[in-house]
């Protein structure tokens, strides 16, 4: 069994940074891709960013490309994603997920397991 534990939400003001971090227990971590989605209040859960197995390949949604940063650490099995530039429209339950297979996906029915969320609020 694969069990993931998302950290790092927290309310900050526009402009701000934050880190997340997503540990995975059990599986063999450095062998699958992961990725972040959110779903902000009302709205469908939405892709965010991917990476690969080596941490060689990774794709963003365009609404967050150039602001946030996936990595990986497979030595500590985790995957971060730091956020910069917040904006209010930021604002969402971030989830993380591994799928076993090597390569990025944007497609949430990809992935094989999932943590519970972590929250992040913007104000302005």
């Amino acid at each position: 069994q694969v069990r993931l534990v998302a950290s790092g939400g927290g309310s900050v003001q526009a402009g701000a940074s934050l880190r997340l971090s997503c540990g995975v227990y059990g599986g063999t971590f450095s062998t699958y891709a992961a990725g972040w989605f959110r779903q902000a209040p009302g709205k469908e859960r939405e892709f965010v960013a991917s990476i690969s197995w080596s941490g060689g390949s990774t794709i963003y949604a365009d609404s967050v490309k150039g602001r946030f940063t996936i990595s990986r650490d497979n030595a500590k099995s985790t995957v971060y994603l730091q956020l910069a530039s917040l904006k209010p429209e930021d604002t969402a339950a971030f989830y993380c997920a591994v799928r076993d297979r090597p390569t990025t996906s944007q497609d949430d029915y990809r992935y094989d397991f999932w943590g519970q969320g972590t929250r992040v609020t913007v104000s302005s």
